[in-house]
């Protein structure tokens, strides 16, 4: 499996005015100058303002693909820098969107970062991009992203290599969460959740739904 590589780390700039009953929103992030220091909650110097659906042990940091990113930048017709997506990681040759639940990558010598979740986009998102049907394009297009969680803390800087060190079995992605897996899916991180692998809150969210009944045809 060939390493990606870390293109920039990203944290807040400047905090900005929303509607919701937050009032604020952390969602403009930029490229940091060297070395960042990566603790449990994320990057130091970074926050989320919305602590309800942000942040958080499982949701401690969120990357997003420079493949997807170009996606974007050629739909939208104007640069997506790093940061733009409110991400603290923008990496290249590695595919966050589709990284399989409980994958593990290292970043440089020391950070270790476990993929958790998909990013679900929001209406302060939708107001930062001031596109029209923001929320449901970047939905539709399934080009999501992944938060992760810290395993092992330390220093990350742009242009470390990221090499993928686990990558469980089960083979579900961050994306067939966002969609809603299937029932075999759901089998799997059943299992692998009873066999002491780490399942995040929103994934254990969507495993006590009931699941859809497909309609007869």
């Amino acid at each position: 499996m060939s390493p990606g590589t870390l293109l920039a780390a990203c944290r807040l700039h400047a905090l900005l005015p929303t509607t919701d009953a937050t009032g604020v929103t952390a969602i403009d992030k930029r490229a940091a100058e060297g070395p960042v220091q990566v603790h449990a909650l994320g990057l130091t110097a970074d926050l989320q303002a919305d602590r309800k659906h942000h942040g958080g042990e499982s949701k401690a940091v969120y990357a997003y693909s420079q493949e997807d990113a170009a996606y974007w930048e050629a739909e939208l017709g104007e640069a997506v820098p790093p940061g733009r997506f409110g991400e603290n990681l923008r990496v290249t040759g590695v595919d966050a969107s589709g990284a399989v639940v409980g994958e593990r990558w290292q970043i440089g010598d020391t950070v270790v970062l476990e993929v958790t979740c998909p990013r679900t986009p929001c209406r302060n998102f939708a107001q930062y991009m001031n596109q029209p049907r923001w929320v449901a394009r970047f939905a539709a297009a399934g080009r999501l992203g992944t938060y992760l969680r810290v395993i092992k803390r330390g220093t990350i800087e742009a242009g470390d290599t990221i090499n993928v060190i686990h990558r469980p079995e089960h083979g579900v992605t961050v994306a067939d969460i966002f969609t809603g897996p299937t029932p075999r899916q759901r089998e799997l991180l059943q299992e692998a959740g009873a066999a002491g692998a780490y399942l995040s809150p929103e994934i254990r969210k969507v495993l006590a739904r009931k699941p859809a009944v497909p309609a007869a045809g």
